[in-house]
């Protein structure tokens, strides 16, 4: 079995869960949490370490809640994401919050030098997502002119929130399933005549509830962090003074598919994807999993 990594991105608090840290907040009938799920599924299937990236302020309380227990069944490690951990010539910029998902994974380069997944934290994606990455991830040739992403991508009509609107990347593919674009498309809902819209007022759309969609699931080379790397010091040259600035995965990716610097394969998955966006989500979250338990996909104590 080749080595694979799973990076999982952890660093921030959900300003709409209601003041917790939502990446904590027990789903499972043993207090599991969602990333216990995840990293569950990554193991079955044939993933052997675990990266977390997070704030070195709540590293206490992910060992507490998920590190230490985890670390009895798979090889794990911490990587924090700080604002000072950039080149040094930019070492004077003033920043009070990260710089954006792209640093995050770059904060990863001394940590993981195999291929690796990146997930959300508070993201349940599913037991066939892990399995199509992992083996893309280590059945990857040698591509020399392009760097070789890939991307899990869920149906649209799997990944709504039943408790307010949400936003997604919504895929434009071409007949090899590469990806061409990922349009961000905001506040999309299903309306009580059963169509999906997004928008409002002038942008108002109907969209297909068919279309797939990412959830930042990604999967990359080792070679990536290069890429990375050098385009973080032109981002910082270009937007380093602006406090607002972030330097954010899915944007990265687009521009190097544009300047055909990498192709990016869509995985599907038909999974139903669920988090907890909204804090009215931890319920049916906590519902959904209880199903799964009962249908046999996992044991009601998940890690014995």
């Amino acid at each position: 079995m080749k080595d694979c990594t799973l990076v999982i991105m952890a660093a921030g608090m959900g300003s709409r869960f209601g003041g917790g840290i939502k990446q904590l907040a027990p789903v499972g009938p043993n207090n599991e949490i969602i990333m216990d799920y995840s990293i569950y599924d990554a193991i079955k299937a044939g993933f052997n370490k675990v990266v977390f990236i997070i704030r070195k302020d709540i590293e206490e309380a992910f060992a507490e809640m998920i590190g230490n227990r985890i670390a009895k069944h798979v090889n794990v490690s911490y990587v924090f994401q700080e604002t000072s951990d950039v080149p040094e010539q930019f070492k004077n910029l003033e920043r009070v919050k990260p710089w954006g998902t792209g640093h995050a994974i770059l904060c990863c380069k001394d940590a993981v030098k195999e291929p690796f997944a990146i997930i959300n934290a508070d993201d349940y994606y599913g037991q066939e997502a892990y399995k199509v990455l992992y083996n893309y991830l280590t059945s990857m040739g040698d591509k020399k002119d392009k760097l070789d992403l890939s991307m899990c991508a869920f149906v649209l009509k799997n990944t709504l929130s039943d408790n307010g609107t949400v936003t997604r990347g919504i895929c434009s593919i071409d007949k090899d399933k590469n990806i061409e674009q990922i349009t961000e498309t905001y506040k999309i809902r299903r309306e009580a005549d059963g169509k999906v819209m997004a928008g409002e007022g002038d942008t108002l759309k109907e969209v297909s509830e068919d279309s797939y969609v990412s959830m930042n699931m990604w999967g990359c080379p080792p070679e990536f962090f290069d890429v990375l790397e050098s385009e973080f010091v032109k981002f910082l040259k270009k937007y380093g003074e602006n406090p607002k600035s972030e330097f954010l995965l899915p944007i990265i990716i687009d521009k190097l598919l544009k300047n055909q610097m990498a192709d990016c394969a869509l995985l599907e998955s038909h999974d139903k994807w669920f988090g907890v966006t909204y804090a009215e989500d931890k319920e049916s979250v906590c519902k959904a999993i209880g199903e799964l338990i009962e249908n046999g996909m996992y044991p009601a104590k998940l890690w014995n």
